[in-house]
């Protein structure tokens, strides 16, 4: 393709000028990366992204992701220069502040076209893995005609540094992602200062190593960046493209310098750099004829969403395809039946194996579903259904074998969520949420729905001791906004919660499971999905109500022992199943008030830290748990020791209702 640089110069320097102007409005920011990227972008949204700005959400578009989320003016000036609706320049002039959406990184939930919520640094190269693996496995199910992209990914130096930029190249090179393409900033500059402060490492020969395709160009030779992504996209392996570039080029004094990284450029720096780009138009202003060359930009890839439309709507396909991207779920009895057949044949089994047996209920009706396992399938009972395994070989697989990686599986089921036509699922164990950790916290901003099969969830996984053993696990998921936590107490639940979880269009869901195995509590048809309310009263009290045992999971039928012998011992006992904390908050304060009356004792139990609990006993109620860690030995013994028990619980409930 010929390149025309008298063309492609005055548009970079237009993602200059905006971009040190922004960040000095503001008085915040970073302007080096995107003043070092605006020719690289430059050539990327000019010759190779295929984008409509008229439809963001064309689902046949290229992703493109800027991992290095910190230069969000490189996007906000991206997104506004080649003609999306937002940001407007009002917008841009407003960065960072409050009511803008150009916020200090990017926000998926604020500008259509920010594919991804980034800025905690290399995330938004494994998100981009998992929008990969989504555009393979669409296209092995709905063919060319309706998927056909690339993902495009901007990186800078932390972003490769990252621990989780590792597991998701692994991964990616494993699975012979072609369509994935990172460019990489380099530009040697962290904020310390140059790279060989902190790092010595070969990068381009671990991407190598990993089954990665790499190639390099001048960041600020427009004919060899184009040489380099056409090269790119040429190669069926991953690929990553190292940009040699100048952090904050075209600022005269402080360019190539670690002063641009996160710092306005200053009035006197910004004007000298006005007279290097010979950039004469006022503070956000773009002159007519470059803004005109940034709005045909978009053109080709217009004109290749018209002929996919026309495709779409002579496919056989159409109505499924629509169905899977909008995230809709098809209709049907299938759970009410399940559930019916659970209350005819109780069944003793962990929730681990509830999960399974609820997921080959789930996946053979439910193709949206892309399940797998941080190489623990055979004991988080994630492979069910009849689903094969996802690989380069085969992209139509529904199960993913993510490796030890659970940082990076985590954060690619974000990447598929966000993609859309999918619905992904993994397991590890509960205690490993803690490797997961900043993914699922992104899960809940981006308002994901991906789904956490946690296995082995309290000292009930015995023996592997307390390294295993999650403690506080529970309570600190539960203190992340926009996550339900969810442990059921028995099969019924545990369909009941996955039913639930699938439902959930902009949140994620952790489902935490028993290793041990469990008696069936719900016995009865309650013709209603009982933990849709997050907490529900799973006995009344006989005698006068004195008592309510609110209780999880496996501590439930331990609840109901413990009811069992106050109420012989007169003492009249509810007990509430309280499955998910965030549901029981949503609902109103007439039920909440109806299970956790002010009369009486609330006590709960819980195999798991104590922290929380005053939320819903009080100060003046009992809180049954753990509160150090735990212990290597049989589950059974383990549960004495810490007290979980009849005779250990009743006589402090009894204890307590007497003084």
């Amino acid at each position: 393709m010929t390149i025309d640089a008298t063309r492609l110069q005055p548009m970079a320097n237009a993602i200059r000028a905006l971009s040190m102007d922004a960040v000095q409005a503001a008085n915040s920011g970073h302007p080096g990366m995107p003043m070092g990227m605006a020719d690289v972008a430059s050539v990327l949204f000019s010759n190779h992204l295929k984008f409509d700005p008229k439809r963001p959400d064309w689902a046949d578009r290229d992703r493109f992701v800027l991992s290095a989320g910190h230069g969000s003016m490189l996007i906000y000036s991206l997104l506004h220069l080649s003609g999306y609706a937002r940001p407007t320049m009002e917008d841009i002039a407003n960065f960072r502040q409050l009511g803008s959406p150009c916020a200090g990184h990017p926000e998926n939930f604020l500008l259509e076209g920010v594919e991804c919520t980034t800025g905690p640094l290399g995330q938004g190269v494994a998100m981009a893995v998992g929008m990969a693996m989504a555009e393979r496995h669409l296209n092995a199910t709905f063919g060319d005609d309706l998927v056909d992209h690339r993902t495009w990914v901007i990186a800078g130096d932390g972003c490769l540094m990252e621990g989780v930029n590792h597991e998701a190249i692994g991964l990616a090179g494993h699975l012979n992602l072609g369509r994935l393409n990172v460019l990489w900033d380099d530009n040697a500059i962290t904020i310390d200062g140059a790279t060989d402060l902190s790092t010595s490492e070969n990068i381009k020969a671990r991407y190598e190593a990993t089954g990665w395709h790499v190639t390099e160009c001048d960041g600020h030779d427009f004919a060899d960046i184009e040489r380099a992504l056409s090269e790119a996209k040429a190669d069926p392996r991953p690929s990553l493209v190292a940009c040699k570039t100048v952090i904050g080029k075209g600022a005269p004094t402080k360019q190539g310098t670690s002063a641009t990284h996160g710092a306005p450029l200053g009035a006197d720096e910004i004007a000298a750099a006005r007279e290097v780009l010979g950039w004469q138009a006022a503070p956000f202003e773009v002159p007519a004829e470059i803004l005109a060359d940034w709005r045909a930009t978009g053109q080709a890839g217009s004109e290749a969403h018209g002929e996919w439309e026309s495709r779409l709507a002579a496919s056989e396909y159409r109505a499924e395809f629509e169905r899977r991207m909008a995230g809709d779920l098809p209709h049907g009895d299938a759970a009410k039946d399940y559930i019916a057949s659970l209350i005819a044949d109780p069944v003793k089994v962990a929730t681990r194996k509830a999960s399974e047996m609820a997921l080959a209920q789930i996946n053979p009706r439910l193709p949206d579903t892309i399940g797998g396992s941080a190489d623990l399938t055979g004991s988080n009972n994630t492979k069910a259904g009849g689903v094969e395994a996802f690989s380069a070989d085969d992209y139509s697989g529904r199960y993913v074998y993510y490796g030890i990686r659970e940082f990076g599986m985590a954060a690619a089921m974000n990447g598929m969520a966000l993609h859309g036509g999918v619905i992904p699922y993994s397991g590890t164990f509960l205690v490993f949420t803690d490797y997961a950790r900043g993914a699922i916290r992104l899960s809940a901003l981006q308002q994901c729905r991906v789904i956490y099969v946690m296995t082995h969830d309290s000292i009930g996984l015995g023996e592997d001791g307390p390294t295993h053993q999650p403690v506080e696990h529970l309570a600190s998921l539960r203190a992340m906004p926009n996550v339900l936590v969810m442990r059921p107490a028995d099969a019924v639940e545990t369909a009941e919660c996955w039913q639930l979880a699938l439902s959930q269009p902009d949140r994620p869901t952790i489902l935490a499971l028993s290793r041990q195995g469990l008696p069936q509590v719900r016995l009865e048809d309650a013709g209603e999905n009982l933990s849709a309310k997050g907490g529900y009263r799973l006995k009344s009290a006989g005698a006068a109500r004195k008592v309510v045992l609110l209780a999880t999971g496996s501590e439930i039928g331990l609840a109901m022992d413990c009811a069992a012998a106050l109420e012989e011992a007169g003492v009249g006992t509810d007990v509430v199943s309280m499955v998910c904390t965030e549901l029981f908050d949503e609902q109103d304060d007439a039920y909440r008030a109806d299970l956790l009356p002010e009369d009486a004792l609330i006590v709960s139990i819980e195999a798991a830290s104590t922290f929380g609990w005053q939320r819903y006993t009080g100060t003046d109620g009992l809180n049954i748990g753990i509160d150090s860690f735990g212990a290597s030995a049989p589950a059974g013994d383990l549960f004495a020791h810490f007290g979980f028990t009849t005779e250990a619980i009743v006589p402090q409930i009894q204890s307590k209702l007497n003084n």
